[in-house]
């Protein structure tokens, strides 16, 4: 799997030595807010970076799970990932999600962007699709700075927590 490098972040191949640093941000209940998965108990987050670990290795590649790592201290700070669903149409879909601690900082917008950016040149994908939750303001503005552009409000497509919750839609073609 490729590594993206962007000036402050690796996006890398998990590694089984990340589950400690992916769990504190996966059990977090305000990171997970808007997820429809969590809060992580540890045998959720094992479950997921070994997964995580093992689609790296499949061939060939429909999922892109990436780990986020701040260069200046090689902590994992978040993941991204891309999901191919539909290899005749090169269309995918994207998300992330960080440790609360690097909110803020321009983080999420720099891995989507690098994402966005391998989707597109490296994987010669034409379209990316990405959603939100309506009340996660920061996630909407990220994907609005990375260039995708709002098409629309999903009605009850996630069931989180026993609420049935909206999601916003983005996407960005290829020009």
């Amino acid at each position: 799997m490729d590594e993206l490098l962007t000036d402050r972040l690796l996006l890398r191949a998990f590694r089984p030595g990340d589950l400690p640093a992916v769990h504190a941000y996966a059990s977090d209940a305000d990171v997970v807010r808007f997820m429809d998965w969590g809060p992580n108990t540890v045998e959720e987050t094992r479950y997921h970076v070994n997964r995580s670990v093992a689609m790296a290795e499949v061939s060939p590649r429909l999922t892109f799970p990436y780990a986020v790592e701040r260069l200046a201290d090689r902590r994992v700070i978040g993941a991204a990932e891309l999901s191919m669903t539909s290899l005749d149409h090169r269309r995918a879909e994207m998300g992330y999600v960080f440790a609360r601690e690097a909110w803020g900082q321009g983080y999420a917008t720099e891995a989507a962007g690098a994402l966005l950016g391998y989707a597109f040149d490296k994987l010669d994908l034409h379209r990316v699709a990405a959603t939100c939750d309506p009340d996660n303001t920061g996630s909407a503005r990220v994907l609005r700075k990375i260039g995708m552009a709002p098409e629309g409000r999903m009605r009850a497509y996630f069931l989180i927590r026993g609420e049935w919750r909206d999601r916003l839609m983005f996407a960005a073609v290829r020009s």
